[in-house]
């Protein structure tokens, strides 16, 4: 018996899933959550073999969730189950230890394999974000060239922050903001501002949500 675990803010959406899951007779749903710090609760009494969860949730997202896990139960096997298939998205729930990748829009029977797989000790990915997973081994060798402030100020821009108020979050003179942004423009090899900002928003757009 396959046990499972879903963190999703959507409750119809949820109960969608289960009703779907618990047709294969292998397969049972513990529970569902509408937040990463529920799961994190229920998960020190009722520990899953699986868990699927959305990414953009309130109070702890997918991401964050996704490392939680992993960190205090190495053994439990993560899917993101996911509206995004950029890039970033992707990137940080690899980074964070997920097991699987399926879009909201592929058909469910691609989920129930996806959890027949991650429980057989194998990875899963929707056939949508392939290309993406070749895109992540070319985001992190450019990844490499850019400092840490260079890369917490790319997700600032994301979040469509202005120089002024990154400057004051990070408690920097905005000079300092601009240069980073001036070396980001030239190390990723862009033309300018307009492109970095659509360079962050690829990579981590989904930071909005």
């Amino acid at each position: 018996m396959i046990t499972i675990a879903i963190a999703e803010d959507h409750v119809s959406l949820s109960d969608g899933l289960k009703l779907f899951l618990e047709q294969d007779p292998d397969i049972r749903v513990l529970y569902a959550v509408t937040n990463g710090l529920e799961l994190m609760k229920r998960i020190e009494n009722s520990l899953p073999d699986v868990v699927l969860t959305d990414i953009s949730m309130p109070e702890m997202n997918g991401i964050d969730l996704c490392r939680a896990i992993k960190n205090k139960r190495p053994h439990t096997k993560v899917i993101a189950l996911s509206m995004f298939d950029n890039t970033g998205a992707l990137k940080d729930m690899l980074d964070a230890g997920a097991d699987g990748y399926v879009l909201k829009s592929s058909p469910l029977i691609d989920l129930r394999q996806a959890v027949r797989d991650v429980y057989e000790g194998k990875s899963f990915f929707d056939e949508h974000v392939k290309f993406q997973i070749e895109q992540i081994k070319s985001f992190k060798n450019r990844k490499k060239i850019l400092s840490r402030s260079e890369r917490d100020i790319l997700i600032s821009i994301a979040k469509r922050m202005t120089s002024q108020q990154i400057a004051t979050e990070r408690g920097t003179a905005i000079s300092t903001v601009n240069k980073h942004r001036k070396n980001m423009v030239q190390k990723l090899g862009l033309s300018g501002k307009g492109e970095l900002y659509q360079y962050s928003l690829k990579q981590h757009g989904h930071s909005n949500l």
